[in-house]
């Protein structure tokens, strides 16, 4: 079996050698060139089970007041409030399944304390939603685990970062502790907490499962008359321009028909882009790789709070009786041609690049360098300049809404 700490030296060596053996996992495993994109078979089992592939799940409206575009999570959470606002005539539509561009491999983290005061509040409303209101409404679990988060600060300036943080959260009502290492030990102690000047703690943050909380959030909105359609891709978005010149929404077009509406929320992702240009409007954002990899059982590791280390851009999400590693790369991979047949599929992970991120989580759980790999991960996600979402009304157009660009953060930040 392969361990972390093997795959680091081999990997940093001057002379490369063959590609580490930490990438011969014991379950998913993608081993070919790591830009070529590969399928899943979850996807092949899933068109085959259910047969729709060939054509919408639902005959499509004449008409809607407002057309959600993209079936991931941020889709969902769409027409999730826009139906328990009343809005009633509004339809979602999906190019090939819901969750399977993005979201279906997302880790599904929720850090509450944020430098801005409108995420603080965004956050807090997705955890209320989650947690509570949706298994309240549908009877269904969401797949919510409430085992806190552990900021890691590796010097005094992002310790008097976090202290900020805890002040900011003071006023939402969330709860928060600065710890010292010691504090910091007894709470995980297989974390090495020689180096660390202090930790954020947030025992209400935790992870939720993106496809489930999906599946409840249309359950949710189709029960107050939203329509959810699956398997019908957008091929263009007609505008019209009014008598003062301004330029709106006039429709949403399909292979399988047009729906006449006057507004259009973009929540396509990585392929949000492409979206706005068949209205012409820009969608500064950009498609990435991101990877994270999920460890064997790690003795100890149960109901340990997820960490997050900004110093090192690593994350350790707890997994069961495990760990999902990943983080945020500096030279990160591109994906410049996005694929519009991309679905339930993912990316062969590049080790030399991802090989910073398990040093950083050595260095942190000083166990994992003598813990195998059960799998890797590596799908696309979407970036933006500034780190911020992209949200509102287009400028260029009128009724063509934005609800894309959230940095890997999708799944955790409605749109209200």
């Amino acid at each position: 079996m392969a361990f972390l700490g093997r795959a680091v030296r081999r990997v940093v060596t001057a002379v490369r050698p063959p590609l580490s053996p930490l990438c011969r996992t014991t379950a998913r495993s993608y081993s070919s060139e790591p830009t070529k994109e590969k399928s899943v078979p979850y996807e092949t089992t899933l068109q085959q089970k259910d047969g729709s592939s060939s054509g919408p799940t639902k005959p499509l409206p004449r008409s809607a007041d407002v057309v959600v575009i993209g079936g991931g999570s941020l889709g969902c959470q769409t027409i999730y409030h826009l139906a328990k606002m009343g809005m009633t005539n509004v339809v979602l539509l999906e190019r090939d399944r819901l969750t399977s561009g993005t979201t279906w491999h997302t880790a599904g983290l929720l850090w509450q304390l944020r430098p801005s005061d409108v995420e603080v509040e965004l956050l807090a409303h997705t955890r209320n939603v989650i947690s509570k209101d949706l298994e309240e409404e549908t009877g269904l679990h969401t797949g919510w685990i409430q085992n806190g988060g552990l900021f890691i600060a590796s010097n005094k300036q992002r310790l008097d970062e976090y202290k900020r943080l805890m002040s900011l959260g003071k006023v939402y009502g969330i709860e928060s502790h600065v710890l010292s290492p010691a504090e910091t030990k007894d709470l995980y102690p297989l974390m090495n907490v020689d180096d660390l000047y202090g930790t954020l703690y947030v025992p209400k943050d935790g992870t939720m499962d993106p496809a489930g909380t999906c599946t409840t959030l249309t359950r949710a909105a189709t029960a107050r008359g939203a329509k959810v359609i699956e398997n019908c891709p957008v091929t263009g978005i007609q505008v019209r321009t009014d008598d003062f010149g301004v330029k709106r929404v006039k429709a949403v077009e399909t292979p399988h028909g047009t729906i006449d509406t006057p507004c259009v929320v973009n929540c396509a992702g990585v392929w949000a882009t492409k979206l706005g240009e068949m209205a012409g409007v820009k969608v500064p954002l950009i498609a990435m790789h991101h990877a994270y990899v999920v460890t064997e059982r790690i003795e100890g590791i149960q109901n340990m709070p997820n960490v997050r280390d900004h110093d090192a851009s690593v994350y350790l999400r707890l997994q069961g009786d495990a760990l999902s590693v990943g983080g945020y790369e500096q030279n990160p991979i591109f994906w410049d041609e996005v694929s519009d047949n991309f679905a339930f599929s993912l990316f062969d992970l590049d080790w030399d690049i991802f090989t910073q991120h398990i040093e950083g989580a050595i260095n942190r759980v000083p166990g994992l360098e003598q813990t195998g790999i059960k799998s890797t991960v590596c799908g696309p996600e979407s970036f933006t300049a500034d780190h911020k979402p992209l949200m509102g009304e287009a400028p260029e157009v009128r009724g063509f809404f934005l609800g894309c660009g959230f940095n890997s953060a999708g799944n955790v930040l409605p749109i209200l």
